[in-house]
């Protein structure tokens, strides 16, 4: 990983490429302007076969250095780093600083390439990226560029484990609406790493984390539950409430879809006898003396879960 910093401080996490893929996305580049080249010179030796030798020389030279130099610098300006080659292996040509490259960087890359790949048959890159830190040549130090993998891999996101099957459904009741994203975030971590811990480490971190979730949801703690299953069960019922909201269907209005029972038909050959509704005068309502604001009251934070002896 490569820590790049930009103009507005700012770190960018780029990953260098090294020499077995950019030297795999050179030989495909070469592959594919050697039978350009190749295509080229038969149709313009076919077109100039009038012409004396003079001028059959000139036209060869002219293509020659047009594919040489002139190919790749339109290649990479054009594609902002992004070459055939370098596409199908998942690279990029990129300034120091993580912006796109423009002509003089393409054109000093193509110029030093000349020298360093064609010339002595790739040795010198070969050595300077071996030496350099980041993997560049003699062209990406002079033009302040680097290769970098567009195709990095992702992480896997590991799934928060359920919880015992007696404690389903245990906290239906829980109020979770004080849990801060944070403290969420903590208990997932835990919870999908919590095999890789040292047994009494965990342990200790689980105390602390349900301790904290029971002073913010203000319920306490359950007896004989232990703290690690405390966590999944809490946390698979917001997993549950968040999933019963997302596919909830969302209402019109207020008294959208809303029909009132209809009135049961009364038997044949009876009246409807309807009970009369005394009235009732509402009670005056009695003063309510102001009451001085006393100090807060924070929480506890001990949430009852003793730590592992």
């Amino acid at each position: 990983m490569s820590d790049l910093v930009t103009g507005d401080a700012v770190v960018l996490g780029l990953r260098p490429a090294r020499l077995p893929s950019r030297g795999l996305a050179i030989l495909l580049d070469l592959a594919v302007y050697v039978t350009g080249y190749v295509l080229i010179s038969v149709g313009l030796t076919v077109a100039t076969a009038s012409l004396d030798l003079a001028a059959q020389a000139a036209v060869a030279v002219a293509t020659f250095l047009l594919f040489l130099v002139g190919v790749p610098i339109a290649v990479e300006t054009l594609s902002h780093g992004r070459s055939l080659g370098k596409l199908a292996c998942g690279l990029r040509v990129v300034r120091d600083d993580g912006g796109p490259i423009r002509f003089r960087h393409a054109l000093v890359r193509g110029s030093m390439g000349v020298v360093e790949l064609i010339l002595t048959f790739g040795s010198i890159a070969c050595i300077a990226s071996l030496v350099s830190a980041r993997g560049r040549r003699l062209g990406d130090v002079f033009a302040g560029t680097l290769v970098v993998r567009e195709r990095v891999p992702g992480t896997r996101v590991m799934p928060v484990p359920p919880p015992p099957p007696w404690l389903a459904g245990r906290f239906t009741g829980l109020d979770l609406s004080a849990v801060p994203d944070g403290l969420w975030l903590a208990i997932r971590q835990y919870l999908t790493r919590m095999n890789q811990l040292d047994p009494q480490v965990g342990a200790t971190m689980a105390v602390r984390l349900a301790d904290d979730l029971v002073a913010r949801t203000g319920a306490p703690p359950p007896a004989g539950v232990p703290a690690a299953a405390f966590l999944m069960a809490v946390v698979h019922e917001r997993q549950t409430r968040d999933a019963a909201r997302a596919f909830r269907p969302a209402a019109a209005g207020p008294g959208a879809g809303y029909a009132p029972a209809p009135a049961p038909a009364p038997m044949p050959g009876t009246m409807p006898v309807v009970a009369p509704v005394p009235y009732v005068a509402p009670a005056p309502a009695a003063p309510v003396a102001p009451v001085a604001p006393g100090p807060p009251v924070e929480a506890p934070r001990a949430g009852g879960f003793a730590p592992p002896a």
